[in-house]
């Protein structure tokens, strides 16, 4: 990763608390006694310095070496230190810390070094730049990936919301960033243990967190690297090969086409790097889970233009529930070339196979969830779903100067579902006086040919230009997407072997799969295409201001055919829409940003009870906020205020017919953090009330009207924090703790069962030994500590499943 260096005269001169700040934190390098003296000579002394402010470790270097270190504390501005660890002569500490980081040392006399930036001189002829300003960003691409070792818990960029290199303290979004840190620190293994990290996401838990409520909304929008990772049932999402996760709050059809109006959540996949680093970590938990991730990375030729990764996760647990479990296998190896100075090509390949079995959802008693032992399964031993996915992505850039590149994407998935279970029924039939409790049967794949290929291609310009006083960031690209899918299912049909009745008080397990003939299969072949143009520009403007502005043309398709029991002709639906999106933001410190957008949303297609195609869903959203970012962007933080609201809702107007004649609207206010508070500490944490939640147009029925929507907590929020002791006796010990909270949630639409609020709290401890060049990291974590029984899931259509009871989780990990 290159760090952009900008000369100050043309930009704003940091702020007085800004310099303040950094003064003080290199202030105290330069207060040394008069009679330390540091040894030039060659004699190398012990270190223990920590990673994180490149300030702050220069600091404790130089006090610890007698040495007086003479800099404008803005040439460290935002950047970090990978720390030390051992021993070091003076020079050899000085390119330890600087490695990396575009600066250079120079001695001046025997104890006095100054700071000077290399860029693209050599280290001789280096010229100090008093006025220049270190941003201490990078230029974002995929093909850098970041250190292995980073242990900082925020973030400055990310790219998910502007597919550009953007500073979140001028995006005009919310957007929450959950680094690698994070995940290794609370020992994230599914998607929704990383989403409880961000305010107003709602995971479901039973789903792997491939089934999502954001800002009150359903959501399914599941990113890889920028493009649509699409499965039939989104259990197919594995964290080994995620460096970060990226959560833009709001809809986001400028730059990703159709997709649910509450927000995206995008992977940053790991890539190749230069510097080799190998890793293995062995997990073992509660209810027999082990788990083994492989991650490997280096250069494949001495001159690095060829690197490679490979990943590899293997999983199997058994569950709190009765006879349910889990195998999973999940491999990605990549290769990166640098086929010339200016043109890189990435080939990533991932493979994955999960299977579940047993797992079975509960269902209503009353107005809440039936109220039976966690461990209590109303499935079947023999219910199983297998995912099995596919993906090859060819990622190509190409710079034709310092301010046009060219990026070009594909992407091909193949999913696979096999499924095949007995499933208690929805708010429709609820758990009857004696604990009879209906079930139907639904399965899938029934001939072993189903399929859903994805195909994705998109080419994307971007350059930076002036305009008088204007600087731009133009992106202007074009995307195909086409969904090819095959499936033959059985379920709701008029077969009465289809449905059966077990009792939640004393179920009796034993039924078989029942026998099913050929009528009463259903055979669909669906094809999805859409065709997106797209703009947008980013402009800086003088006193601080930033304006973004973008449209987006979407032309998608719906094209189906079905044989069997819901047969049913051709249906096709043409729809194209043009959906704008514009915001500003005022930076009037740099520790301070005032932001607004406005964006429209173009949503999934739809179809009514009859399968008839519907009007594709709308929305918009209003959203202002405050942002700021503190100790050399070490600490982040937003609070954001939204009005989204969502039309052309499918709703039952009267029995059997379904119209999109519904609106949906949510308002409320969100608060997301992270960063490090001191040396050691670091916290991430979230929050939102979302007084507002509601159905405000419900066809002809008004059924609905004025309920809260499904799944949509008027209060949640989460906080978590860690702490390594920086005194040498505990230096590598680490302790951490947390805590979920959740308020009461509606179960579907109409208001008559909720589910209770809950708050869950979680810790961990972890030591890491030094082992030569190798790391050795044994850690703790126990989650849900007190063993709250609360709702993890709950589905529009009545069933819930809950959480997990206390639940330990240890791992060994050796790096190197």
């Amino acid at each position: 990763m290159s760090n952009r260096i900008k000369n100050r005269t043309l930009g704003r001169q940091p702020s007085r608390l800004h310099q303040t700040i950094n003064g003080l934190v290199l202030a105290s390098a330069l207060v040394v006694s008069s009679s330390a003296m540091a040894d030039n000579s060659g004699t190398k002394r012990n270190y223990h310095i920590s990673s994180g402010s490149l300030s702050h470790a220069l600091s404790e270097f130089a006090g610890s070496a007698g040495i007086l270190l003479s800099a404008d504390a803005r040439l460290t501005d935002g950047k970090t230190s990978k720390g030390l660890d051992g021993e070091y002569t003076v020079e050899e500490g000085f390119r330890k810390l600087l490695s990396g980081t575009g600066l250079v040392h120079i001695f001046t006399n025997d104890n006095t070094v100054t700071l000077k930036v290399l860029e693209n001189q050599s280290q001789s002829d280096a010229a100090t730049l008093s006025a220049v300003q270190v941003v201490g960003k990078t230029q974002f691409s995929y093909f850098n990936g970041e250190d292995p070792n980073n242990t900082d818990y925020s973030r400055s960029n990310a790219y998910s919301a502007t597919k550009t290199d953007t500073p979140l303290m001028q995006t005009p979004m919310s957007v929450k960033v959950i680094p690698q840190q994070v995940l290794k620190d609370q020992q994230d293994i599914t998607l929704a243990q990383a989403l409880r990290n961000v305010s107003g996401v709602i995971p479901n838990e039973g789903s792997g967190g491939g089934n999502f409520f954001m800002r009150g909304f359903q959501n399914y929008n599941v990113y890889k690297d920028g493009f649509l990772n699409q499965s039939q049932w989104f259990h197919t999402e594995d964290l080994a090969n995620v460096e970060r996760i990226e959560v833009l709050k709001g809809p986001a059809s400028i730059l990703y086409g159709r997709s649910e109006p509450g927000g995206l959540v995008n992977f940053v996949t790991k890539q190749p790097l230069d510097t080799p680093y190998y890793s293995l970590r062995q997990q073992f938990g509660s209810f027999d889970l082990y788990r083994t991730d492989i991650d490997a990375t280096g250069p494949l030729t001495q001159n690095k233009d060829l690197a490679y990764r490979f990943n590899l996760g293997y999983q199997s647990n058994n569950s709190f529930q009765d006879f349910a479990g889990n195998e999973r296998i999940f491999v990605a190896p990549s290769v990166r070339w640098n086929i010339n100075s200016k043109t890189t090509s990435t080939l990533k390949l991932e493979y994955s196979d999960i299977k579940e079995t047993g797992r079975a959802d509960i269902p209503l008693q009353g107005n809440r969830p039936a109220a039976i032992p966690r461990s209590r399964n109303l499935g079947e031993p023999w219910n199983i779903q297998e995912d099995k996915y596919l993906m090859l992505s060819l990622n190509t850039e190409h710079a034709f100067n310092d301010s046009w590149k060219l990026r070009h994407r594909f992407n091909f998935t193949n999913y696979e579902l096999t499924m095949s279970s007995f499933n208690v029924d929805g708010w429709w039939s609820p758990v009857q006086a004696n604990g009879n409790q209906t079930r139907y049967y639904f399965a899938q794949n029934m001939d072993g040919n189903d399929y859903q290929h994805n195909f994705f291609n998109a080419l994307e310009l971007i350059g930076k230009f002036k305009t008088g006083f204007a600087k731009h960031t133009l992106l202007v690209g074009g995307d195909y997407y086409r969904s090819d899918v095959r499936t033959t299912t059985v379920g709701f049909g008029a077969n009465p072997n289809q449905y059966d009745t077990i009792n939640v008080y004393n179920p009796t397990h034993g039924a078989g799969q029942p026998a099913i003939s050929a009528a009463d299969i259903t055979t669909a072949n669906t094809t999805l295409p859409w065709f997106g143009l797209y703009a947008q520009d980013q402009v800086e403007l003088p006193y601080h201001f930033h304006v973004m502005g973008g449209l987006r043309y979407d032309a998608a398709e719906y094209d189906s055919t079905a044989y069997g029991e819901y047969a049913h002709d051709r249906l096709y639906q043409n729809e194209d829409r043009v959906s704008p999106r514009g915001g500003v933001v005022w930076q009037p410190i740099p520790e301070l940003s005032l932001y607004g957008s406005y964006t429209e949303n173009f949503g999934a297609s739809n179809t009514n009870l009859q399968g008839i195609p519907l009007p594709p869903q709308t929305a918009e959203q209003w959203e202002t906020g405050i942002k700021t970012e503190l100790f050399d962007g070490r600490f982040i933080g937003t609070v954001a205020y939204f009005d989204l609201t969502k039309q052309h809702v499918p709703i039952a107007v009267r029995p059997g017919v379904t119209e999109a004649a519904g609106e949906q609207e949510s308002r409320g206010i969100e608060l997301d953090f992270s960063g490090q508070i001191l040396p050691g500490w670091n916290v991430i944490a979230a929050y939102a009330y979302t007084p507002f939640a509601k159905t405000i147009k419900d066809g002809f029925r008004a059924t609905n009207l004025g309920k809260r929507l499904n799944n949509a907590p008027e209060n949640s929020g989460s906080l978590w924090t860690t702490y390594q002791f920086q005194t040498d006796s505990l230096r590598d010990l680490k302790l951490g703790a947390g805590v979920q909270a959740v308020g009461q949630r509606q179960i579907g639409f109409n208001e008559i069962a909720q589910a209770p609020g809950y708050a869950t709290v979680n810790l961990m401890a972890s030591q890491l030994w030094k082992v030569g060049k190798s790391r050795i990291t044994a850690q703790l974590n126990v989650d849900n500590l007190l063993d709250k029984t609360y709702t993890g899931s709950i589905f529009s259509y009545g069933p819930s499943y809950y959480g997990a009871p206390r639940t330990f989780m240890g791992s060994v990990k050796v790096e190197y």
